[in-house]
């Protein structure tokens, strides 16, 4: 591999970037690599912006391509400190939509679907704590602490720890599971056979599955119960600043999406048309 793109990686790890986007950018680099046909550190401005230009006769999203130009931008600026390469570089403007969320009803019917019961704990502890997928894979039997309540995140998003609530009935709930499954310590949902964890993937495929035997008609992903457990509390009244420390968020405004589709916020809205004096 050429060396840069070794230090790229270095620099990701030492930056606490999440796995998955240290994954990414070093994929962008190798591409970067193979595309120009010479040593990273060779790369020319112009080899550049021919780089970048082919982005768009890829078919790619506006997201992926942000996320190339934001690894090429870290090559350069980073790790090769060389920022003047890739000054002419701008991200797109990024689409945000509306995030999905499943419904109360929603969500039962989904569980109940889910015939893994490994599975079904794993999207019983998103639903129920809030937690992004690899976070929940990565549980200890150490980290369920019942006596204050709470989920312990060691390694969240950016290795930053947290703790999430823990509820009475998901409490109850992972003490039948453990009792049942036994899963090989120090793992809370690593295999009794294998003793591997299991891989994101297969539990999106298992959640895809369950949705449509469930007859689901949103697209059901690990997110998705995330995203529910935010609009929920909300729907409720919980403070977003609550909601936030509860996710991990590091910025207000990243929560603040969940607050665009809660129900009841929209359903208690008045409308304009009903201020109006009453025809008799």
């Amino acid at each position: 591999m050429d060396r840069s793109i070794e230090q790229l990686g270095q620099d990701l790890a030492r930056s606490k970037y999440a796995k998955t986007t240290q994954e990414r950018y070093v994929r962008t680099a190798q591409e970067l690599w193979e595309y120009c046909r010479k040593p990273v550190v060779d790369v020319t401005r112009d080899d550049l912006r021919v780089f970048v230009e082919a982005m768009g006769s890829r078919g790619l999203s506006a997201f992926q391509v942000s996320q190339r130009l934001s690894a090429v931008l870290f090559l350069f600026r980073r790790t090769l400190g060389r920022p003047e390469l890739v000054s002419f570089i701008k991200l797109p403007r990024r689409y945000s939509p509306l995030p999905t969320v499943l419904s109360l009803e929603e969500v039962h019917v989904l569980l109940r679907a889910l015939r893994h019961r490994r599975y079904q704990a794993l999207a019983m502890v998103m639903y129920g704590t809030g937690l992004r997928i690899r976070e929940a894979i990565a549980l200890e039997v150490g980290d369920i602490d019942g006596s204050r309540g709470v989920v312990r995140v060691r390694h969240g998003k950016g290795d930053k720890a947290r703790e999430a609530k823990l509820s009475d009935s998901l409490y109850e709930w992972l003490r039948r599971y453990w009792a049942q499954e036994r899963p090989p310590l120090p793992y809370l949902f690593a295999s009794p056979k294998t003793g591997k964890l299991p891989r994101p993937a297969t539990v999106r495929k298992a959640l895809a599955r369950a949705a449509k035997e469930a007859w689901i008609k949103k697209r059901v992903t690990p997110h998705v119960l995330r995203h529910s457990f935010a609009t929920h509390l909300l729907d409720e009244g919980t403070d977003v600043h609550v909601v936030r420390e509860l996710l991990g968020h590091a910025s207000i405004a990243t929560t603040a999406r969940y607050a665009r589709v809660t129900q009841k916020r929209v359903r208690e809205t008045p409308s304009p048309l009903d201020l109006l004096p009453q025809r008799r």
